[in-house]
């Protein structure tokens, strides 16, 4: 059976719950709105816009332009620079071929050279040469994700020279060629005709749904 002076203490124990509940609805939980309904500061696990926490900052012009990397098939993106074939395979010897091997022949890691006409049977052999559609899209990953050990610490240029010497080792360019944001585009992969569009199977041909698509 609880006293008098149990009871007393609980009760004020509990206005102080109260007290501190209602401190924390004003400073984030939910607010009272002009007709007296409960007004939520997050929706769903986001906060409610305008809602400022004093953390971070926008990022700067030059922020997003260091981040905004991508290189399209048509060579949209190309930064200025250009790499011979030449100075690709001193590059290529000194960055890559302990991964790809001397010729390109792969081991450890991925092969690059060959495998032209091997796509249609029953062992197919991908390689820059023999899959990749666009010459472009050598560029953008060699200039994203190499040197393994080190990726993004290409320059341009050395991203230009590395792209000519694997497209030269595959037979598709010269033993003279310059690529550059103009050049580079213009070369053909032999495979770029290989990617079908648009997408045959039925389910992929479907109308999106933009509304109701719940029910």
């Amino acid at each position: 059976m609880f006293t008098r002076d149990c009871r007393t203490g609980l009760a004020a124990l509990g206005m102080l719950a109260l007290s501190a509940c209602g401190n924390l609805a004003g400073q984030g939980g939910a607010q009272p709105s002009s007709s007296g309904a409960s007004q939520a500061v997050y929706a769903g696990d986001r906060p409610a816009a305008g809602i400022q926490y004093g953390i971070g900052a926008a990022a700067s012009p030059a922020q997003v332009a260091a981040w905004n990397i991508d290189v399209q098939p048509d060579g949209s993106n190309l930064p200025a620079g250009s790499g011979s074939v030449a100075q690709g395979r001193a590059l290529y010897a000194q960055a890559c071929a302990s991964c790809h091997g001397q010729q390109g022949e792969g081991k450890p890691m991925d092969r690059l050279v060959g495998g032209k006409g091997t796509l249609n049977s029953a062992a197919p052999v991908k390689t820059v040469g023999s899959y990749w559609p666009y010459a472009t899209s050598v560029y953008d990953y060699i200039h994203r994700a190499m040197p393994f050990n080190a990726p993004g610490t290409l320059s341009p240029s050395d991203v230009y020279a590395a792209t000519a010497y694997l497209l030269y080792m595959n037979g598709i360019v010269p033993e003279n060629a310059v690529l550059d944001a103009r050049t580079l585009p213009q070369v053909r992969m032999p495979n770029q005709d290989g990617f079908i569009g648009p997408d045959p199977r039925p389910d992929a041909r479907n109308a999106a749904c933009m509304k109701d698509c719940g029910r």
